[in-house]
């Protein structure tokens, strides 16, 4: 099932992401995963591969905001912009937020997208 909006919560190793709608919320997890090998620059392709499938996750969602620390959400924003720049593009917001529960990160999503839409005149959350 694919809604229309989503937040996003991560750090450098893990995010969940979570479409929602008035009454449903669907959840996903990604962990990054850790291939340790001798050659230059596997941890700076870990963390491509753990960024690609967040955006994987995200790319038919009509609007997303990031959430998480300082730098991981300056690392999502810099990865989305210059290898996803569609995925980036649907990106509303960037909220820096400590380690929220499933509820509160809807709830802190809901009420942003009721004031963006508000703003840009956007259909209401379906």
């Amino acid at each position: 099932m694919s809604l229309f909006h989503a937040v996003v919560w991560t750090d450098h190793r893990s995010a969940q992401v979570l479409e929602f709608d008035k009454e449903h919320v669907v959840e996903h997890k990604i962990r990054e995963h850790r291939h340790y090998t001798a050659q230059h620059g596997s941890e700076v392709r870990d963390a491509h591969v753990f960024l690609g499938e967040v955006c994987d996750a995200i790319e038919n969602v009509g609007e997303v905001i990031v959430t998480g620390s300082h730098t991981a959400i300056a690392d999502f924003r810099h990865y989305a912009e210059k290898h996803r720049p569609k995925t980036a593009a649907r990106i509303v917001a960037f909220e820096v937020v400590d380690h929220p529960s499933e509820k509160q990160l809807v709830a802190l999503a809901r009420k942003h997208f009721l004031r963006h839409d508000q703003m840009t005149g956007s259909a209401p959350l379906n």
